[in-house]
Order: structure tokens, then sequence, then C-alpha cells
């Protein structure tokens, strides 16, 4: 298959599939008489798992590891199992800074009753202090 059938299939922009080649996240297409990249269901699926890798914002470098032991199925998975607690573990921090962020947002929001941007409350604390 063409790359814009993988792509469609895999639910991965051709540009994406192309990048992906270009870094070595997947092997470099095999070229038919044409020149063209030709592909295989082996690619569909090797870019799908791929593709929920990095819905669940785990890093490219990571994912290369997750592709590389994903090939040897007799393996341990405890790479497997760090890598996904690490990832797990830096969403977990950054629902906390949300959090912290959050609190803030509200505070400001509910900082000001005046009506005129000479007198606005929430300008005044960006430019300060948000605690004020």
């Amino acid at each position: 298959m063409k790359i814009s059938q993988l792509a469609k299939l895999s639910g991965v922009p051709s540009k994406t599939i192309r990048y992906y080649e270009e870094i070595s996240l997947v092997p470099n297409a095999a070229r038919n008489s044409s020149g063209y990249r030709e592909y295989g269901q082996v690619d569909v699926d090797r870019l799908a798992f791929i593709r929920r890798c990095r819905e669940l914002q785990i890093p490219i470098e990571q994912i290369k590891k997750l592709v590389q032991v994903r090939m040897d199925e007799k393996a341990p998975c405890k790479e497997v199992d760090i890598l996904i607690t690490q990832q797990l573990e830096r969403v977990q921090h950054t629902i906390s800074e949300l959090a912290i962020l959050e609190e803030t947002l509200i505070t400001l929001a509910h900082s000001c009753k005046n009506d005129i941007v000479g007198e606005c409350e929430i300008l005044n604390r960006l430019q300060h202090d948000i605690e004020q």
C-alpha cells in the first residue's frame, strides 16, 4: 500500500510517517520500481501503536524503546513497566502544576470588581505579584 493509504488506516498523517522514518522510529519503507514507498499491515500496526503512545504523551525516545522491546515477545516486560511508570509520574507532576495554575487563575478571575482598565485589579496583580 502507498503512504496515503497507510496514513488513513493508521490514523497517522503522511508527513508524520515520513518524519518517523527520518528519526528512525519506524524503518525506512521499501520502494517499488517507481520509487514510491510501499507498506504492509505490519506498518499499520506499528504506526497505530506509536500513535497511541503519542496520545499518552510518551516521549519519542521512550517510544523507540517500547517499539524495540515489543519486537521480542518473549522478553520480560520490566522495561515496559518502568517506562509506563515514569510516564505516569510525569503526568501526575503536570496535573499538580496545573492545579496550582488553576488556583492562581481562579484568584485572578475573582480579584477585580472594577469597570475600567486603569483600576483593573487583575492587571495590577499581573504586573506586581499575584498574591497581593
